[in-house]
């Protein structure tokens, strides 16, 4: 059989993972925090045809002769570049200028998150749009404080019904050696792996963190335009991998055809 049938397989299935990829990144185009994906490639090993040779005192040397065997996923990165900051005027909208996440806890794991949207449940808890608690620990707000901010070092302050202000606690973010090896869990959320490093957790503006801007939130980091443009070369690399099955099998046809 034609190798270049199985090439422009492999290349099929390639874009095909690049096109999901791609259409994930517009379906969160919207979604806070969220940080986009990317496909690499690289080839695969290639049938040695004839080796190299060195030069002798009559002759020049010869490069070797190669016949590549079609493409295969190098890496599927996560690009942690900072998303535009929409401003909401709501006190606990939080964004981050600079590195960092938002630590919360399901009460057994920490998990990791750039969306900043926080609430305050009946209890007077500090807890991201699924209930999952902020971490470190904040105190719980009563609910008839008035006056909630966070300041640009995660200081939650208060007042309360004596007029006198009062701190919460501080919003801590955590900051990976290689935020590049963490795994999306979903829900906005990030999970620590083997080859992200153990976190760091510091102060909002210290230790390399950025700092809190409160009354905005991060929005996604998707360039619309650049996804559509990947989505067309990606597209068109599809159909020339298509077309490379569709002339090898004509050559194949014409091959069985010789005898008739």
């Amino acid at each position: 059989m034609l190798r270049s049938m199985y090439s422009g397989i492999s290349g099929m299935k390639g874009f095909q993972t690049k096109l999901d990829v791609i259409g994930n990144n517009i379906a969160n185009v919207n979604t806070f925090g969220f940080k986009k994906g990317r496909v690499v490639f690289k080839d695969m090993i290639s049938q040695q045809v004839s080796g190299a040779s060195a030069p002798t005192a009559n002759r020049g040397g010869t490069n070797p002769r190669q016949v590549g065997l079609g493409s295969q996923l190098a890496a599927i990165d996560t690009i942690h570049t900072q998303g535009s900051t929409q401003t909401t005027f709501r006190p606990l909208d939080l964004a981050i200028s600079g590195d960092g996440f938002f630590q919360v806890t399901d009460g057994n794991n920490t998990l990791y998150t750039r969306a900043g949207n926080l609430y305050l449940d009946v209890d007077g808890n500090l807890v991201n749009a699924d209930g999952l608690k902020i971490e470190p620990a904040i105190a719980q707000i009563p609910q008839d404080a008035k006056d909630l901010s966070v300041g640009a070092n995660g200081e939650v302050t208060y007042t309360d019904t004596a007029g006198t202000l009062q701190t919460a606690g501080i919003i801590e973010l955590a900051k990976f050696p290689n935020p590049d090896g963490l795994m999306k869990v979903g829900n906005n959320l990030f999970e620590e792996t083997p080859n992200s490093g153990a976190p760091v957790s510091a102060n909002p503006g210290e230790d390399g963190t950025g700092v809190i801007v409160a009354g905005t939130l991060e929005m996604s980091n998707v360039d619309l335009s650049e996804e559509f443009t990947e989505m067309i070369v990606a597209q068109r690399g599809f159909q020339a991998n298509t077309r490379i099955i569709t002339t090898s099998d004509e050559i194949l046809q014409e091959l069985v055809n010789l005898k008739r």
